[in-house]
């Protein structure tokens, strides 16, 4: 094989090996996205377990984001009229990705919130789903120039990096890897 054909073979082939390399890579990305309607009625339950109950959900109210990993952060709406949890937690929360909502520090796991109304301000505390733990509270804020009214909406860290509950939002941070 003369000198010409083998430096061709080789500039191919590392063509297809870096093409085939990249490829992977950016299937491998972790870059968040809104997750679908689907894909949150597969992750999120139709009755969330909370404490000692299994409690209905409205999954219509379903939120969430996803990484290139199938990594989320999801939540929905409960329905806790009749409940023990009525008045106490109003939002069920699967978060597989280590975040900080405010100044909350939350692992992979699953958790409930809900919330205190105070003039401008949301009181917003967060618990462990299965004890009822409290694991910390933060404030939520109207957002300034939004019209958008939703019960929630977790918005993809390019777009806003809010937890968005009614009108009012909370910054987050994604901590993990």
């Amino acid at each position: 094989m003369t000198s010409i054909k083998r430096i061709f073979l080789f500039a191919i082939s590392s063509f297809a090996f870096l093409a085939f390399s990249s490829g992977f890579a950016s299937a491998q990305s972790s870059a968040w996205r809104q997750a679908t309607s689907t894909e949150l009625a597969s992750l999120l339950p139709a009755r969330a377990p909370v404490i000692k109950e299994h409690i209905e959900t409205e999954m219509r109210t379903a939120s969430g984001i996803v990484d290139g990993r199938g990594r989320y952060i999801a939540g929905v709406v409960l329905i806790t009229a009749g409940y023990s949890a009525e008045g106490k937690y109003s939002h069920y929360l699967v978060v597989q990705s280590p975040i900080r909502i405010g100044g909350v520090r939350l692992k992979p796991g699953e958790y409930v919130f809900g919330y205190t109304h105070s003039g401008d301000t949301l009181n917003v505390h967060f618990n462990e789903a299965a004890t009822g733990n409290l694991v910390g509270a933060t404030d939520a804020h109207i957002m300034a120039g939004n019209r958008t009214v939703t019960q929630l909406q977790i918005w993809p860290p390019s777009s806003k990096a809010v937890f968005q509950i009614g009108r009012f939002a909370i910054p987050y941070e994604l901590t993990g890897k």
